[in-house]
């Protein structure tokens, strides 16, 4: 079977049955400390010749690059992400754990809307950043063993190929793929896991992995096992080491978090450009130009927010009208490889702005402008800190259009943070401090908003207005690299896309 190149880590360390079945074994310390080449390993011992099938003419359960190469480019285990870099994430992570250490993890259970009607298939974060694998009935198990970058075995218990199971539930990716595309060291069926996976524990130092999620599956469940068993060392949570290595994103998921934004952007400037009579009509025009320009689909349901009901912060129903005089609030983005981008706009139905909604926008443009230029290593702020000055901001801003507002009473009309991490997920890295310091590589969005509701407490001609203006930032040295900076934002720029 002709696949995809094995990875360097991989042909080094155990040879695959796409080569040869004559090779010696050999220790990986052996070649890491350059005793003997690969080109040494491969030319002093006869060679068996294999029938070859190409990979073009078989199926999985997800792309790869020869039966899906309008998505995936040679090397890419995912779009936009090589096998080489999920290898290179595994070894990060057992750099970080004592020797011994066992890591397990489990794929997340299919989800069901009703009966037997299921939600499109979303792998469990942790589980695809360091594998790369989008089916459910996983698990996958890194073991430490040795002191040296690389030092790690890398198992996988998948579902297996099964022609009747698979000719009702679409293919899927099977235990060979499992070593030879996503090159783990050895793969078994998911069935086998009961009996093997306790024999890997037996031996471990340490255990990390996470809760699992209450709707366990009968195959690949590791609650019963982890509470039946008590000799094994106590289980130790493997998240807050994840986010450590998830936070500052790599160049390449910063070209797939820009990628989305681009699309996004664009998609929202473009909804600017026409009017709007209903909700649910823009909804949908910004889920199909989001699909059709290249993401995978939204990021996550949309606000669509026309007049006062901009200042329900998650209103998603979508479904009321918008009136003359009012504004749009827009809170989209779609995905790009699993990776998101956060955006939100506002702008008139009209395409005008009154001069009630000019000054209330511009108030809260100027502290966003403020805000994301901050996102910066020399700047020495956190999240936390780009808050704090987003919400003195916002206060002298108000003011100056007549809001008698303070430290007192600001969350009122600024009931939520400046922001938050993104990058797999919306909201990324659950449980990261907002107080760590902003480094090159952190990805955060920045949103201050100005809600406004229908009370004598607050000037007449600003009430029930709602303004949110959100990009999606990656934190540089010197300045901010804006990932979503095709969503014009000026008033002017606003007001010419209609003029």
């Amino acid at each position: 079977m002709k696949l995809h190149q094995p990875s360097f880590r991989r042909l080094l360390s155990r040879p695959s049955t796409l080569w040869s079945a004559a090779l010696p074994r050999v220790s990986r310390s052996t070649i890491a400390c350059g005793d003997i080449t690969s080109a040494r390993l491969f030319s002093k011992y006869p060679q068996r010749q294999y029938a070859a099938v190409s990979a073009a003419d078989l199926q999985f359960g997800q792309p790869v690059h020869e039966t899906h190469p309008h998505i995936l480019n040679p090397g890419e285990l995912t779009l936009g992400i090589t096998a080489q870099e999920y290898a290179d994430r595994r070894a990060a992570l057992v750099d970080l754990l004592p020797q011994g250490a066992v890591v397990v993890l489990h794929a997340a259970s299919l989800q069901y809307k009703s009966g037997a009607v299921f939600y499109p298939y979303r792998q469990e974060s942790n589980f695809f950043w360091l594998t790369g694998w989008e089916e459910p009935e996983a698990v996958a198990v890194i073991q430490k063993t040795g002191s040296r970058t690389g030092d790690y075995t890398f198992k996988l218990f998948v579902q297996p190929k099964n022609p009747r199971d698979e000719q009702w539930s679409g293919y899927r990716n099977g235990v060979q793929a499992a070593e030879d595309i996503f090159n783990a060291d050895e793969a078994y069926s998911i069935d086998g896991m009961g009996s093997l996976l306790p024999d890997i524990l037996n031996g471990a130092t340490s255990i990390y992995a996470d809760a699992q999620p209450a709707e366990k599956t009968s195959k690949s469940s590791l609650l019963d096992m982890f509470s039946a068993k008590t000799s094994w060392p106590s289980r130790t949570p493997l998240y807050p080491i994840m986010n450590r290595l998830r936070a500052i994103k790599s160049p390449a998921e910063v070209a797939n978090m820009r990628r989305a934004g681009q699309i996004s952007g664009r998609a929202i400037t473009d909804a600017m450009r026409r009017p709007w009579t209903r909700e649910k009509d823009l909804h949908a025009f910004l889920d199909y130009q989001f699909t059709v320009n290249g993401c995978e689909g939204s990021a996550y349901i949309p606000v669509i927010a026309g007049g006062e009901r901009a200042n329900c912060i998650h209103y998603t129903v979508n479904n009321n009208v918008f009136r003359e005089g009012e504004f749009i609030l827009v809170d989209a983005g779609g995905q790009y490889g699993t990776y998101i981008t956060d955006i939100s706009r506002t702008w008139p139905v009209t395409g005008r702005f009154t001069a009630a909604q000019r000054d209330l926008y511009e108030a809260v443009l100027t502290v966003q402008r403020n805000s994301v230029s901050l996102c910066r290593q020399n700047a020495r702020m956190s999240l936390e800190d780009i808050h704090g000055v987003t919400v003195r901001g916002l206060i002298d801003a108000l003011r100056s259009i007549g809001f008698d507002v303070s430290n007192a009473n600001i969350d009122q009309l600024f009931p939520h943070h400046v922001g938050h991490y993104i990058g797999l997920d919306v909201h990324d890295c659950p449980g990261y401090s907002r107080r760590e310091l902003l480094r090159p590589g952190h990805c955060v969005t920045v949103e201050p908003g100005v809600y406004v509701p229908d009370d004598e407490r607050w000037p007449s001609h600003f009430r029930g207005m709602g303004v949110r203006i959100e990009d999606s930032i990656c934190v540089g040295e010197t300045e901010p690299y804006i990932l979503t900076t095709e969503a014009v934002k000026e008033v002017a720029d606003i007001e010419a896309l209609r003029a």
